[in-house]
C-alpha cells in the first residue's frame, strides 16, 4: 500500500524494498492510523463459474472508494459494501469469488496533476464486449455495454469519440 501526500513530503528516497521511490509516494506501515483518510481498493472477480457453457461465465475487475481512518477499517468497509452488493444487485451471481489486489491510500486527492491508477494494457486488437458500470447502487446499476468495431469503442451502440490521439 502506498500514500501519496501530495504536501511536498519527502520519501526519503528509496521503498523498503531498497527501490528507488517514486516522486510524491511515500510508503508506509498499512496499520499507521490517525485521521481520516481516502483508501481505493481495487478487486478481480469471477462469477456464474458453475455454468457450463463458458460464456456465461464471467470474471472482471473493480474499485471501491471510502474514507476511513486507517487500512483495517477501509478493509471491512470494503466487504461489508461488496456482501450488500451480492444481496441487492447482479454484480456477484453464482458461484463467485473476489481477489483484493491492491489498497490504495491518499491523505489529500490530487490537485492540478491527476495520478493514474491501473493503468492495463492488452496483446492484440480489441475484440470481445464487455459490460461497465460507474458507480452503482441500490437505485440504479448505471451499467452499460462496450463493445469494438474496427478497433474504435461503442458504448451501448453509441460510437465514442477520441478525446486524444499520438501518431508516429
Amino acid at each position: 500500500m502506498w500514500k501519496a501526500p501530495f504536501k511536498g513530503e519527502s520519501t526519503g528516497g528509496k521503498c523498503r524494498s531498497g527501490r528507488p521511490a517514486k516522486k510524491g509516494f511515500k510508503f508506509v506501515s498499512p496499520y499507521e492510523g490517525g485521521s481520516t483518510m481516502i483508501y481505493i481498493g481495487h478487486f478481480l472477480h469471477t462469477t456464474n463459474q458453475e455454468e457450463k457453457d463458458e460464456r456465461n461465465r464471467r470474471h472482471g475487475e473493480f474499485s471501491m472508494i471510502v474514507g476511513a481512518d486507517d487500512p483495517k477499517l477501509a478493509v471491512e468497509h470494503f466487504k461489508q459494501r461488496l456482501i450488500e452488493y451480492r444481496q441487492s444487485s447482479d454484480f456477484f451471481q453464482g458461484d463467485c469469488a473476489i481477489f483484493f489486489t491492491q489498497l490504495v491510500e491518499f491523505e489529500n486527492p490530487p490537485q492540478k496533476r491527476p495520478v493514474m491508477l491501473n493503468y492495463k494494457s492488452y496483446a492484440g486488437d480489441p475484440i470481445l464486449p464487455f459490460i461497465g458500470c460507474t458507480a452503482p447502487s441500490e437505485a440504479e446499476d448505471g451499467c452499460r455495454i462496450y463493445d469494438w468495431r474496427d478497433n474504435e469503442p461503442e458504448i451501448d451502440g453509441q460510437k465514442e469519440r477520441i478525446f486524444l490521439e499520438f501518431r508516429c
